[in-house]
């Protein structure tokens, strides 16, 4: 695991940003994860910025959502999908068809599970994973407790998952859904490239547990530890529990330039 320590947010966003448009440059046709909520927004503003001046062709990337609310309307404005079209694709240029996600009101929602987890498979698998991470140390809806080997399922939210998210609900938790299909544990390790970005203190005992704590699922972002290739982008205050901080800076500062992120 790579720890990368940044001064703010957007620094962070346009590292990542740099990743991916690297990324692209290799291979066009890429298939990109994609995270909601509010810290990923500065890595779509600032790949955007380079797709509005020509810096980066992502016309034939390809976009996948991590998780989807189960039971919203369609065309809901906070359901997952509504969120992905209106932060990346549409800032990206890019067409629906290069949109693929999980079907929250499917009336078999287990079998709706198990044909994405398929269907990205089929896709060749994700090339770059987006991620967040809860105060809780989840990822995606991977609540605490979720096994470490787990695919594409339906889970319940947490009292606390459902207190953070109220936000975007106009802050009436009792419009947050109660369960969500989320890509599982194991779904994300098979990405070839997990990147997760944290920001903010609130975010620092939960990174220094999955980076510098046990492998265990009551910690659900430690699995990264067991990817060969993951990386953890932190600003400052995210960065402010880790007892090796200086050491993770000294190791990026001296790492190559060729080998990227």
């Amino acid at each position: 695991m790579e720890v990368v320590i940044v001064p703010d947010a957007a620094a962070g966003g346009e590292l990542i940003a740099e990743a991916i448009a690297a990324l692209i440059a290799r291979k066009p046709d890429a298939l990109l994860g994609v995270a909601t909520g509010s810290t990923p927004l500065p890595i779509y503003r600032a790949l955007a910025a380079k797709v509005a001046a020509g810096a980066v062709d992502a016309s034939r990337a390809r976009i996948c959502q991590l998780d989807e609310y189960v039971g919203l309307p369609a065309g809901h404005p906070e359901s997952y999908r509504s969120v992905v079209l209106r932060e990346v694709i549409e800032p990206l240029g890019l067409s629906e068809a290069s949109f693929m996600g999980p079907d929250g009101s499917a009336e078999d929602v287990q079998a709706a599970c198990e044909a994405y987890d398929l269907a990205l498979a089929e896709a060749g698998g994700v090339d770059l994973q987006l991620l967040g991470i809860g105060t809780d140390g989840h990822i995606g809806f991977n609540e605490p407790c979720s096994s470490l080997a787990s695919r594409t399922r339906i889970k319940t939210l947490t009292q606390q998952t459902r207190v953070d998210n109220a936000r975007f609900f106009d802050d009436d938790i009792e419009q947050v859904p109660h369960h969500v299909i989320t890509q599982g544990i194991g779904t994300i390790l098979d990405s070839r490239h997990p990147i997760l970005l944290a920001t903010g203190e609130g975010k620092a005992e939960a990174v220094a547990q999955t980076v510098e704590g046990p492998v265990a699922s009551i910690v659900p972002a430690s699995a990264l530890q067991l990817h060969p290739h993951a990386t953890v982008v932190v600003d400052e205050a995210a960065a402010s529990k880790l007892k090796l901080a200086d050491y993770f800076r000294a190791t990026y500062a001296a790492k190559p330039g060729w080998q990227g992120l």
